[in-house]
């Protein structure tokens, strides 16, 4: 094997932690000594093994004088564990080569100074641009202290979610929400918008077979945004098993907060704007929470809202090859929108994935760009 293909091996040990480390980022780590992997790992749950540590317990006295292939700098402080650059140095590796520095203000490059400080050799930058989409999400976050947005809708061709009776199930096709399923287990929580409660009563959990046991590694929290605490005490998105947060505007009915407490809702009491739940006060909240990926399902006016105040980082797109029609049926993304074509939100690195008949369009909010 070449240094690009221990990197590459690296960065799908990287892509095993996706969601599984947070609010960590996911990173992979190989040993290699005279052309021969003799290390492998991949971060563990937050406050467990990072990959480096993982690599080289599984190298043991193979790792002295060998070089390690790991997707993220290093780090070099203590948290809830010992710093990693601390465990390479003793292990006795010659060279590191790292794919992208830790932009965490607590590493950003010390790693690296602290490395070549004890004589071991550094390259940076292979697959720089692979490790930064892995970690995106943690980027940003350890930068802003906000969750990274993903937006995922289903619609037909002619862009409806729904027909004129709120009917919706099923506009996407199994594989495409098999997917969303693996999805949801990459992500730290789920938002809705309360009608979409009131209309589908999702259960909003991830039901993919992930690991050997058939169940998935974790239940990402689940959010309700309930300006006026109208959902349901009996929705099912209240029964399932893990953490459940319904978003209202302050003060909500104290009758009404003892009730779902009694169900085990955690309620989140935000500052107002234009009469709903203050969505920039809300992100915060969820970052201070450790929120890192925050996924939203839905409704065509949380989507909207979210998009008019460009709080959204990615879009996901399921077109299915139908046509609702209907001037009364649900657009995808409702809101105030644009008033001019220029003003329209753009999408960068757009790309297209089949699921059966069903298309996913996915890609980044450009920010700053016009159409002009």
């Amino acid at each position: 094997m070449s240094s690009t293909e221990y990197m590459e091996c690296a960065l799908s040990l990287a892509g095993l932690a996706t969601g599984y480390a947070s609010p960590n980022p996911a990173v992979g780590a190989v040993v290699v000594k005279k052309g021969t992997v003799v290390g492998m790992g991949y971060s563990q749950p937050a406050g467990s093994d990072h990959a480096e540590v993982v690599a080289l317990r599984q190298a043991g006295d193979m790792a002295r004088d060998a070089t390690m292939y790991v997707t993220l700098e290093p780090c070099c402080h203590y948290g809830r564990t010992p710093p990693c650059t601390q465990a390479i140095i003793n292990a006795g590796i010659l060279e590191v080569h790292i794919a992208l520095l830790d932009p965490n203000p607590l590493v950003s490059g010390r790693g690296v100074v602290e490395l070549n400080g004890a004589g071991i050799r550094t390259f940076v930058g292979a697959y720089q641009q692979e490790a930064y989409q892995i970690n995106e999400a943690y980027i940003k976050f350890i930068t802003t202290g906000l969750p990274f947005v993903i937006t995922k809708f289903a619609m037909s061709l002619d862009g409806k979610i729904a027909t004129r009776t709120g009917q919706s199930k099923w506009i996407s096709n199994e594989e495409a929400r098999t997917y969303v399923h693996a999805l949801r287990n990459t992500v730290d929580a789920i938002m809705v918008g309360v009608n979409t409660v009131i209309v589908d009563n999702p259960q909003l959990t991830c039901r993919c077979r992930c690991d050997k046991g058939g169940k998935a590694k974790k239940q990402p929290m689940r959010l309700v945004v309930d300006s006026n605490g109208r959902t349901p005490l009996e929705a099912d998105v209240f029964r399932q098993p893990g953490r459940t947060l319904l978003a209202a505007v302050e003060p909500l009915d104290e009758e009404r907060k003892g009730r779902l407490a009694e169900i085990g809702v955690q309620v989140l009491e935000l500052p107002a704007e234009k009469g709903q739940v203050d969505l920039e006060e809300l992100l915060k909240q969820l970052g201070q929470l450790g929120v890192v990926t925050l996924l939203v399902e839905g409704g065509s006016e949380l989507l909207g809202s979210l998009f008019d105040r460009s709080l959204v980082d990615k879009v996901l797109a399921f077109i299915s090859p139908i046509i609702i029609g209907g001037g009364q049926a649900r657009s995808a993304v409702g809101g105030c929108g644009v008033d001019r074509i220029v003003e329209a939100l753009c999408l960068e690195r757009v790309s297209f994935k089949s699921f059966g008949d069903n298309i996913l369009a996915s890609g980044y909010v450009a920010r700053g760009s016009a159409r002009e």
